[in-house]
C-alpha cells in the first residue's frame, strides 16, 4: 500500500484544504505514514503570505529530500500557485500543483505512481531506500488561472474522536474579492466562493455524530459567505441556519472583516449562548492615511464604532485584531497614530505582523520601504501593548464564571481548557477531553487562568 505524509503550512483555510486532500488520498487506498521520513509521497500544502512562509517551505523541501531521497514530493497550495517555477526545479520535487488543481491531487498521484511495487513493501518505521519512481529532471506542474477556478476544497480538519483534538475547523468560504495593496491571497486563492448551506449543515451533522461539541467556522473572507450563491445570501443567514438546523453545541466564528460585522450579526452572536464570545476583526492599522494606501475598505472611525458596538453587546467577549507594522511609507507619526488608536480600544489580544513585500502586489512597488530595524522596533512596541491588554482582560475574569471546553492536555493534576472567550484556563483535577463545563476562575497564573468546575454547560 502506497504511503503518504501531508504537512500543512499557514492558516486554518490551508489546514481545511489539507484535511480534504488527506480524505481523498485515504479514499484512494493510500496509507498515512507517521512522518515524512517513512513516506513514499510527501505532500507539502503551502502558505505564501510572507517571505518567511516561503522560506519555511523551501527549507522543508530540502529537509525531506535529504532525509528521504527515495520519496516523491508534491508541493501544492498558495506558494505553488504564486511561483511554480521557483519550486519545480528544487531537488526532490516531483509535482507542483496550484490551488487551481488541488482538487485533482488524488488523481495525479494515483495515475503517476507505479502500480508495480517492490517485492518488499516498506514497513512502518522503516526508511524508504532508493527511488520507487523514475527520477524526473523537472517537476510536473499543474497550475491554471486562479480567477477561473470555481472549486471549493474543504473538509473538517479533525475527522473523528480517535485523535486528541476537540475543536474541528470547518471551512465554508474560500477566496477574496478585495484588493488590499499588500495582500497576495486573492491572486493565489481566487474569487470568493461559498460552500452551500446544505453542505455546511451536512458536514456539521457529521461532526456532531462523531461526538464533537465545538466547531470553528472559517474562511478566507468569511463575512462574504453567500454573496456568490444564487439566490444571493448573507453570512447572517448561514449562522441562523446553523443555530436552527444543526445540533452543534457551540460555534466559534473565525476572522470577519469590520464591514461585515453588521448590527444584525452582532445581535445574533450576542443573543445566542451557542456562539462563542470571541470576535476577531482585522484592523491592519489605525492610521487613516496608511489604511488608504493599503486600499482597505473602512476608515478608523468606522472600525472603532464596530468594536465599541461589539463590546457593548458582549462585555466579556474576547476581541482580537490583526495589525501590521512597517507598511511602505509608514512614518513615525503614522505609527504613533496607530499605537494610540489600538491603545484606546478594548482589545483582548492582537496578532502583530511585520509587513513583508509580496511580488506582484502594488505595495511591493511602493517607494519608501521601511527599514528592517524600524519595523522590528515597531513590532516590539505593539506586542508589548498587546501583552498589557491581554493581562488586563485575564485579571478582569478572576472571580467570574465562564463556559469552557476541555482539551486533551493534563499536566500537574490540571486539565487544559479553552473558554468561550478564548482564554487558556487550567481546571483543577483531571477531566475527559471534549466536555463543555462551567468553571469559576480562581486566579491568574503566568499567562493563563486557573479555575474549578462548578457545573455542566446548560
Amino acid at each position: 500500500m502506497l504511503t503518504f505524509f501531508l504537512h500543512n503550512f499557514g492558516c486554518r483555510a490551508t489546514q481545511a484544504d489539507g484535511a480534504a486532500l488527506e480524505r481523498d488520498l485515504l479514499g484512494r487506498g493510500l496509507s498515512r505514514a507517521t512522518n515524512a521520513r517513512h513516506a513514499e509521497v510527501v505532500v507539502l500544502n503551502t502558505c505564501t503570505v510572507t517571505a518567511e512562509a516561503d522560506k519555511d517551505v523551501r527549507a522543508a523541501i530540502r529537509r525531506v529530500h535529504r532525509e528521504n531521497p527515495g520519496c516523491r514530493i508534491l508541493v501544492t497550495g498558495c506558494y505553488a500557485q504564486r511561483a511554480p517555477q521557483e519550486l519545480e526545479r528544487l531537488p526532490g520535487v516531483s509535482w507542483v500543483v496550484g490551488n487551481t488543481h488541488k482538487h485533482q491531487i488524488g488523481e495525479i498521484v494515483h495515475q503517476n505512481c507505479h502500480p508495480e511495487r517492490s517485492a518488499t513493501e516498506p514497513r512502518e518505521g522503516a526508511r524508504v531506500e532508493g527511488p520507487l519512481f523514475p527520477v524526473q529532471a523537472l517537476a510536473s506542474t499543474h497550475v491554471g488561472d486562479i480567477f477561473a477556478h470555481t472549486e471549493l476544497l474543504a473538509a473538517p480538519v479533525f475527522d473523528g474522536l480517535g485523535c486528541d483534538k476537540t475543536r474541528p475547523n470547518l471551512k465554508v468560504q474560500d477566496g477574496c474579492d478585495n484588493r488590499c495593496s499588500f495582500c497576495i491571497i486573492p491572486f493565489v486563492r481566487g474569487q470568493s466562493r461559498s460552500l452551500r448551506r446544505d453542505d455546511v449543515l451536512r458536514e456539521l451533522e457529521a461532526l456532531v455524530a462523531a461526538g464533537f461539541r465545538e466547531v470553528v467556522i472559517s474562511g478566507i473572507n468569511l463575512g462574504r459567505w453567500g454573496r456568490d450563491l444564487k439566490p444571493e445570501q448573507r453570512f447572517e443567514d448561514l449562522v441562523r441556519a446553523i443555530l436552527a438546523h444543526s445540533g452543534v453545541e457551540r460555534v466559534r466564528l473565525s476572522s470577519i472583516e469590520p464591514m461585515d460585522w453588521t448590527d444584525e450579526l452582532i445581535d445574533l452572536v450576542a443573543g445566542s449562548s451557542r456562539i462563542a464570545r470571541h470576535v476577531h476583526v482585522p484592523l491592519q492599522t489605525g492610521s487613516d492615511r496608511v489604511l488608504r494606501r493599503m486600499h482597505r475598505r473602512y476608515r478608523p472611525w468606522h472600525y472603532e464604532e464596530r468594536i465599541r458596538r461589539i463590546r457593548a453587546a458582549m462585555p466579556t467577549a474576547a476581541i482580537g485584531a490583526d495589525v501590521m507594522v512597517g507598511f511602505p511609507g509608514e512614518t513615525g507619526a503614522e505609527f504613533e497614530e496607530n499605537r494610540q488608536f489600538i491603545a484606546s480600544l478594548p482589545f483582548t489580544y492582537l496578532h502583530v505582523f511585520t509587513y513583508s513585500p509580496r511580488p506582484g502586489t502594488p505595495a511591493a512597488e511602493m517607494p519608501q520601504q521601511v527599514a528592517p530595524e524600524i519595523k522590528r522596533e515597531r513590532n516590539r512596541v505593539l506586542r508589548e501593548l498587546a501583552a498589557e491588554k491581554k493581562q488586563a482582560f485575564m485579571r478582569s475574569l478572576v472571580g467570574q464564571t465562564v463556559s469552557t471546553i476541555t482539551l486533551s492536555v493534563v499536566e500537574n493534576g490540571r486539565t487544559e481548557t479553552l473558554s468561550d472567550n478564548y482564554q487558556k484556563l487550567w481546571l483543577e483535577g483531571e477531566h475527559p477531553a471534549n466536555q463543555i463545563v462551567s468553571a469559576q476562575v480562581r486566579e491568574l497564573a503566568d499567562d493563563s487562568l486557573v479555575g474549578v468546575v462548578v457545573g455542566t454547560y446548560p
